[in-house]
Parts: structure tokens; sequence; C-alpha cells
């Protein structure tokens, strides 16, 4: 049977005290209409909450929202914006990075006392590069149901729109601030075989493109998303140099950055590509002479003019002596 939440004490009542005391049950309100919110379990609920847009809140999330007994944010200033602009009257709780076990321990005490808490991070899904694990985690060792809320993620939002591979990704978070340890994690991350994600602070992008640069090579693609979901979204898109030099004439950007690194596409393999070219060297010196043949042979290929004239010279000396 579904049980109400009072919006007065956030506590659960029995649905049977319907008389003229009862209180009235949690709501929400969206397109201008208010939606009344079901009972949700005791335990933790880990919801994800817009990166930038209030319209991409789902409405599971505002539904938890509302019926939960607290909600943990990591600033209650912002999430007292999302919960004002939804109409939602649940109380805040700060829970942040520096929130110490004696915090954790009243939260866990709460739950085990049948209360359900809404855990949030201040944009995003909490966890990802955001305070929560612990309390996750301690949640699950008193034996306590956490549940997942999906919805708005920056990696997901900026990996789906870089235009590099998705079919393999690794998330690093945020880099060290100082150039050495930088450079030192960034060669690490060269080597793995996939697309990597990156947060970077605004002020620091230009440095870090740079550094980028110097370890990664100028030629591997990549894209820098700045301000997703928001007015002034941007995902720029090219070379690691490209971006650097960019970034470097115009300076710091504004709002919150994501970088997206591709991997470096293997060159060809040197034998390879001498056969081939001299496959279609000799194939157009058999119609044409070698002046034209390496004219021809070079537009096909993209290879330099004088490359292709030098190594035409030489097949030609080559069947000349034969």
């Amino acid at each position: 049977m579904t049980q109400k939440i009072d919006t007065r004490t956030r506590r659960r009542r029995d649905p049977a005290s319907t008389g003229a005391g009862a209180r009235p049950p949690a709501t929400f309100t969206a397109f201008g209409l208010a939606a009344e919110a079901e009972a949700i379990e005791p335990g933790l609920h880990v919801v994800a909450t817009p990166i930038g847009n209030l319209k991409d809140v789902s409405f599971r999330a505002l539904a938890t929202l509302a019926a939960a007994d607290a909600v943990l944010a990591e600033d209650t200033r912002v999430t007292r914006t999302l919960l004002m602009h939804y109409g939602i009257t649940t109380p805040l709780v700060a829970y942040h990075e520096h929130s110490n076990a004696a915090v954790r321990e009243r939260m866990i005490a709460r739950m085990q006392a049948g209360e359900a808490l809404a855990l949030v991070s201040d944009a995003g899904t909490p966890l990802v590069s955001d305070p929560g694990f612990k309390l996750v985690q301690a949640a699950i060792e008193a034996g306590l149901s956490v549940t997942p809320i999906p919805g708005p993620s920056a990696v997901m939002t900026a990996i789906v729109a870089a235009g590099l591979p998705t079919d393999r990704f690794f998330f690093e978070g945020f880099l060290p601030a100082k150039s050495g340890a930088r450079r030192n994690r960034l060669e690490a991350l060269g080597r793995i075989p996939g697309t990597v994600v990156l947060f970077e602070s605004p002020h620091r992008l230009p440095e870090m493109l740079v550094d980028a640069v110097e370890v990664l090579g100028p030629t591997r693609p990549a894209a820098v998303a700045r301000e997703l979901t928001k007015l002034y979204e941007t995902i720029r898109r090219g070379s690691l140099g490209d971006l650097a030099a960019l970034y470097a004439e115009e300076g710091a950007p504004k709002g919150e950055v994501v970088v997206i690194i591709g991997t470096q596409e293997e060159a060809p393999d040197a034998a390879e590509t001498d056969a081939g070219l001299d496959a279609a060297l000799t194939a157009a010196l058999a119609r044409h002479s070698i002046k034209d043949a390496a004219t021809l042979v070079a537009e096909e290929t993209g290879q330099p003019r004088r490359v292709v004239y030098a190594r035409a010279l030489a097949l030609a000396r080559r069947d000349d002596e034969a």
C-alpha cells in the first residue's frame, strides 16, 4: 500500500489518517502543475541533478527530492535554487568534502531510524568528482538501501558531442594543478587505448593544453566543452595544438570546462606505404613519363611531389639496369 509523506515533518504517515487533522502529502511543481510524490523507501537515494539547464531534471528525481526526509547537498545555496524552482520544501542538510565521520554517523543513524535521505551534488551525478563515496560506502556497510536516481552527467554530455570515439573511454577527473605533476599524469594517460575525459579549472585550461601538447603531441584530436547545457554552451573541436594556440590567444574562458582527448591515430606502416607507392608508380610509369607519373601519383597519394619524383627516378633506373 502506498504511503504518504507529511510535508511539514517529512515523516511517513499511515494512509488511513485522512481525517480533519490530516496533513497533505509532499508535492513538487512542474509545468505549472502540482504533482504528488509517492513515498520512497528508507535509505540513501543518490540523485542526479541538472548540470546547468534546470529542465534536464527527471520527474523521478523531483519526486525523490520531494519525498525525502532531507536532501544532503554539497552547497545548500545551489540546491535550494533547484528545489525552489520546482516548489519542493524538503529540508536541506550540508554534506560536502569536508564532512567528517561524525556527520556520516548521524546520517546513518537517521536512515537506520527509518528516514529516506537524498544525496545530491551541486550539479550532475553525485560521486563523479564530487563528495559522497564515503557516505555511500558507510550506508552499504550498515546494510542500508542505496538507490541510484540516474540523470545528467557532464562526462556523458561532453563525450557524446565531442566527435571522438565513444566505444572505450576513461574518466580522469581533475589533473594536478602543478605543471610537473600534471605532465607526469598526462604521460600515463597517453598510454590509455581510449578517449580520455578530464575536468579542468577554466583559469588553468590554457597552460594545461600547452602541457598536453608537449606530452601527447600537437596532432592528437581533442575537444573543449564549456558551459554545457547553459546559455553560452560552447564545444570546440580540433587538434591539441590548434586548441592550445586558440586558448593561448584568447586566454582563460569562463564557466565549467570538460576536456576530451582522443587517441593518436597510428602512423601507416612504412613498409606498406613504400610498397603502395612503388605499385602506383610502376603502373603510372607504364603509361607516362617520369615527370608526369610522379605528378599523378603525388596527387593521388597526397605525398610530397619531390619524394614521389625521387622514388620514380629510382624505379626507372632500376628497370633500366634490369
